[in-house]
């Protein structure tokens, strides 16, 4: 039979025992870094970079070239337009003269009749119709145009102002035709002008133009 005193020695290694194996719940927890000082600054975060929606999408400044080429660039392409348009213009077809002039004064009127002979040349390798002809003069009183007259009328100025018919043609009408590759056609034409005779001798310049359907007129001047 045990004696009490050896009893409480066996009692007390188990316990020992038992309290050396066991283990807590903070025990089955990873293990963590060491907890920060009181007092001590959190560390700083990278810095970031700042961010500007011009840079993203580009300036005028950025992009675009120097003014200065700009400029010349321009310039280049303005002086190609102006060169191609100079050396590629529409022109008469047909060229032509002013053969004769013979004015005469209206009675007690500031105003002239005028018969002009003219000739036409066919210069393109199509016929030509002749759709509208008018006459200028510019004068140091200014500038007048007139149509020319229908050949009705024109008879009745001849007969009016006989002098007017004394180098006359037959009548260049409208819608008379001119032969391709070097054709021709003369005839006279009737027009006046709200001024003296002697401010029509004195006149800067005479101009007749024929307007042939569908091409560029024929500016004739003496």
């Amino acid at each position: 039979m045990s004696s009490p005193s050896s009893l409480g020695s066996s009692a007390s290694s188990l316990g020992s025992s038992e309290a050396g194996s066991g283990s807590g719940p903070s025990d089955a927890s990873p293990a963590s870094g060491p907890a920060p000082e009181p007092g001590a600054e959190p560390s700083p975060l990278s810095p970031q970079r700042d961010f500007s929606i011009g840079e993203e999408y580009g300036t005028a400044r950025k992009n675009l070239p120097p003014a200065r080429i700009v400029a010349i660039a321009l310039a280049a392409v303005v002086a190609i337009v102006a060169v191609y348009s100079l050396t590629h213009r529409a022109h008469a077809l047909s060229s032509g003269t002013i053969d004769d002039v013979v004015a005469v004064q209206a009675p007690g009127q500031d105003m002239v009749m005028v018969a002009i002979n003219v000739s036409l040349k066919n210069n393109s390798a199509k016929p030509s119709w002749i759709h509208t002809i008018q006459a200028a003069i510019d004068t140091s009183s200014g500038q007048f145009s007139d149509d020319a007259s229908p050949a009705v009328d024109a008879a009745r100025y001849f007969q009016a102002f006989p002098d007017l018919k004394r180098h006359a043609l037959d009548f260049l009408k409208p819608e008379m035709r001119l032969d391709p590759g070097g054709g021709t056609l003369s005839g006279t034409i009737v027009v006046s002008f709200p001024v003296t005779e002697e401010a029509f001798n004195a006149r800067k310049s005479l101009t007749v133009t024929v307007a042939p359907y569908d091409e560029v007129p024929v500016v004739i001047k003496k």
